[in-house]
């Protein structure tokens, strides 16, 4: 982790959510692939899979915040986990991406340009 001290705040926060977000994601949805684990106990490997999401979320929302305002690290955070989802779901759950959901998705990123106006 040291070359992100090295890196601008801003890049390295947004670094930090792209790292939570692939580890959240494998916590909500990981499992989907694996119908032969027992509820509970994806229930507590998710939950220490998202200890490693905290590790990255939190570190990232702490150094981000001044440089973005809470509004905003929110919104990036979003973004992020779209894309995050539909890498995912298309390379590791092999569904197909329908062009209604990138339409959907492009909507609610285009969405987030209002938050970075001043």
């Amino acid at each position: 982790m040291s070359f992100l001290t090295s890196l601008p705040v801003s890049l390295t926060t947004i670094l930090l959510l792209i790292g939570s977000n692939v580890f959240m994601t494998f916590a909500w949805y990981g499992h989907l692939k694996v119908k032969s684990a027992s509820v509970i106990a994806v229930i507590f490997i998710s939950w220490g899979i998202a200890f490693f999401e905290y590790c990255l979320m939190i570190p990232a929302n702490r150094m981000g915040y001044g440089v973005y305002s809470a509004a905003q690290l929110k919104t990036i955070q979003e973004v992020i986990t779209l894309t995050v989802f539909v890498l995912f779901s298309w390379f590791y759950l092999g569904e197909a991406i329908r062009p209604t959901q990138l339409i959907g998705f492009a909507l609610i990123a285009a969405g987030s340009f209002f938050i970075f106006q001043k």
